[in-house]
């Protein structure tokens, strides 16, 4: 009896999962800005979709801080907190100097080869101008960096943190003075790597991520004064 190679199918969306992320990215990508209302009923009819889905979706970006109530005028998108962006970096500059060891310590070849593609992804987008692709490319690569440690932990606990981060890094990888110096960091973190110096690739990104909450913070001072005064009319 032949055998036939069949690959698994990849588990589709629930209508509540895509309506989640169509609101998501439209926040991420500033569709959607600080300050902005949004009510159950409006994004039904735009989605074209029942208004239990929509509930659930908005319910559940309300607890993870994207959304936050407006009296009765139902939600409105939280701006960038501040805070949690500070505490988001102070996690990274721990866990991903340990996920770049971890990874320089257990590096194959299929992944390294994996990596040195999103690298030079990265680099090409970048160069184009595209800052969608780009932000994308930056989470791709850090997203490799937690796979390529080989522990699940790492993987599990920075998935929501790097949303929230979406929001703000767009800002700063619209910039191409910033955008090339990130890919330079990026490329010397993956060699370090590749080479297997763990020491080397852990002081490499925790200087990479030090540097970016500083570009970041500089670039969030005038959204967050916009937020400010949109929330206030």
């Amino acid at each position: 009896m032949t055998v036939m190679p069949i690959k698994s199918l990849e588990p589709q969306k629930t209508l509540v999962e895509q309506v989640y992320d169509t609101i998501l990215d439209a926040i991420c990508d500033g569709s959607l800005a600080a300050g902005e209302r949004i009510t159950q009923d409006e994004v039904a009819a735009r989605l074209q979709v029942s208004r239990q889905p929509v509930m659930t979706a908005l319910g559940l970006l309300r607890s993870q801080g994207f959304l936050i109530e407006h009296g009765r005028r139902g939600l409105q998108v939280a701006p960038a907190d501040r805070r949690r962006f500070d505490a988001i970096y102070e996690f990274r500059s721990a866990v991903e100097p340990l996920a770049a060891s971890l990874a320089a310590q257990r590096m194959s070849p299929e992944l390294l080869a994996r990596g040195r593609a999103l690298v030079a992804a990265g680099k090409r987008v970048a160069a184009a101008g595209d800052a969608r692709a780009t932000l994308q490319a930056d989470i791709d690569f850090h997203g490799f960096i937690y796979e390529a440690s080989g522990n699940p932990l790492v993987i599990e606990s920075m998935q929501l943190h790097w949303q929230h981060l979406r929001r703000s890094m767009g800002e700063v990888l619209k910039l191409p003075r910033f955008t090339q110096k990130v890919w330079k960091e990026h490329a010397a973190i993956l060699d370090a790597i590749a080479q297997g110096d763990a020491a080397l690739a852990a002081r490499l990104i925790a200087d990479h991520v030090e540097e970016a909450h500083h570009r970041v913070s500089a670039e969030l001072v005038v959204p967050a004064a916009r937020a400010a005064t949109a929330a206030a009319r």
